[in-house]
């Protein structure tokens, strides 16, 4: 079975007056089906770069992306654009949910852009299984910090993506909401989901299975994480 994602040697650089910032200089690695892994690095290290490039949001420079076996490296923006809404499924910690729609209808969202049936039992059972099947008609404002991003898992795993991309996804939550959080992610991992999380915090990126450390660009370490590290 080929990789979920492979990255080979991708370079990203962007024009900034006369000067030429390498925000990605030849990075290479492999995520497998079914793995969990955390991509880490402080403000400034490429992270955010890599994560756009791997959620099809951004093209590289050079270099070459693999999702599912298929170069999506050099496709069109509505090429990518269905990309991301048929094989990615994004959580941010914003949660960008839509304020006046309830947890339903926004888990709804990415089926109605593929008209796709039974979209209303695939998303209550998209709820269920982050816990929330009793909140199916509750409006965001009317949810807590970690209900509001169960409900952006929800909406993310609905379209039974390829993986699931999370971009600081405890990062407005409070300690023992985002434990909650990461432990909801690595139950969904066992359960055959690839998860990537995207952080600048060691004890997220602690709950992972594998720890990729970005710096400057470039990829500085790369190693699964040590069992005892994890915290109950």
């Amino acid at each position: 079975m080929a990789p979920c994602i492979q990255i080979k040697n991708v370079t990203k650089l962007y024009q900034m007056g006369d000067q030429e910032v390498r925000a990605l200089d030849g990075v290479s690695f492999d995520v497998e089906v079914g793995e969990m892994a955390a991509i880490i690095g402080s403000s400034g290290s490429g992270k955010s770069t890599l994560m756009n490039i791997l959620g099809c949001l951004d093209r590289p420079t050079s270099g070459e992306y693999f999702l599912d076996g298929k170069d999506v490296s050099k496709l069109s923006d509505n090429d990518l654009a269905r990309i991301r809404n048929r094989n990615i499924g994004f959580v941010f910690q914003s949660f960008n949910l839509l304020p006046r729609m309830s947890a339903l209808e926004n888990v709804e969202v990415p089926l109605l852009y593929s008209a796709h049936h039974a979209a209303k039992e695939k998303a209550m059972k998209a709820l269920e299984r982050v816990g929330l099947g009793s909140r199916y008609h509750h409006e965001p404002n009317q949810l807590s910090g970690g209900q509001r991003q169960r409900v952006a898992i929800a909406r993310a795993l609905v379209t039974e993506p390829t993986m699931i991309l999370a971009d600081e996804p405890t990062g407005n939550l409070d300690s023992r909401t985002g434990d909650e959080i990461m432990d909801l992610f690595k139950e969904l991992n066992s359960q055959g989901v690839t998860m990537l999380v995207v952080t600048h915090e060691a004890d997220i990126a602690s709950k992972c299975r594998r720890a990729v450390h970005i710096r400057d660009g470039k990829i500085v370490d790369d190693r699964p994480v040590e069992a005892g590290s994890h915290r109950p």
